[in-house]
């Protein structure tokens, strides 16, 4: 385990890197001899993933917590502007964050490619439900972010109903679905190609992937009366992801009567962050916190 320390808004934050399973005891894995892969910013291998944890400042816990996972079109993690600057977000608005290092499809270690991410992602949730009283954290209020293809892995754990996770442990006890999801330029669908990002949708499934594969992995065909609440922010001058996406994964709530909100701006193409809020987009982060609010996530 890595620990580091790093002093921000007057409050002394402490960081951990917690891998997620235990070495030869990793799912979907042919255990050969791998190495992360980090340069300018980007993750392009994950050996073993991990989540890396950023606490709340104890006066301003809140008691809720989110994964964040990375965009990078499932071929890279951008784990500085859509990860670990969200993360520090998070943190003062007394939130404790965790951003995933997933392990990649395009990886040759899996036996099965699209299984990988969202394996990695319940191993996740449970993990932090697991180690939540240690953590000053509320169990009902762990939730997951994303970014891009982040948000598609982001709209997959909270739609697909299927363990793929467990490894009949400890973890296995805690719930591995978010409590709510927070998608910023969502990939959704990978069945439409009008609307789909293509490289998510190859290196996900494969450039062959057939018909049914592509609708399992198209999130807003999976949404039902159990999926969590949801909050979508898009551009739609967004030329690399449409923002039809997020339009499809709102139908979908409405027709199943789930707690949605949908905000679409002129402005921003695919590069809604904190760094970049052209316009009104720069509400989309106050915006984003007040749901949590009116979702009684936070006080």
């Amino acid at each position: 385990m890595l620990v580091a320390t790093v002093l921000m808004a007057g409050s002394l934050i402490a960081q951990e890197r917690i891998y997620l399973w235990e070495e030869g005891k990793m799912p979907n894995s042919r255990l050969l001899e791998m190495k992360d892969s980090i340069a300018n910013e980007r993750v392009y291998q994950v050996a073993r993933p991990w989540i890396e944890y950023f606490a709340a400042p104890a006066d301003k816990n809140t008691g809720a917590a989110v994964v964040i996972v990375p965009g990078g079109g499932y071929a890279r993690l951008a784990y500085v502007v859509s990860g670990t600057d969200l993360a520090k977000w998070f943190n003062e608005n007394g939130i404790h964050a965790f951003v995933l290092y997933h392990r990649l499809p395009i990886s040759p270690d899996l036996y099965q490619r699209e299984m990988a991410p969202l394996q990695d992602a319940q191993r996740a949730l449970r993990l932090i439900r697991s180690r939540a009283q240690e953590w000053h954290i509320d169990i009902t209020k762990v939730g997951a972010m994303g970014s891009s293809a982040g948000a598609h892995l982001v709209s997959t754990v909270g739609t697909h109903d299927e363990d793929v996770s467990s490894l009949t442990d400890d973890l296995d006890d805690f719930s591995y679905r978010p409590d709510f999801m927070i998608m910023v330029s969502p990939v959704i669908s990978l069945e439409d190609a009008s609307i789909t990002h293509k490289g998510s949708r190859d290196n996900l499934l494969g450039k062959d992937a057939d018909e049914d594969l592509l609708k399992a992995y198209s999130n807003d065909m999976r949404v039902d009366e159990t999926t969590p609440p949801a909050i979508m922010f898009h551009a739609d001058n967004d030329r690399a992801v449409s923002c039809m996406n997020s339009i499809r994964f709102y139908s979908a709530m409405k027709a199943n009567n789930r707690p949605a909100s949908l905000h679409i701006f002129p402005q921003g193409g695919h590069s809604i962050s904190l760094e970049t809020q052209p316009g009104t987009t720069q509400y989309w982060s106050p915006l984003a916190i007040d749901w949590l609010k009116e979702m009684q996530i936070i006080k």
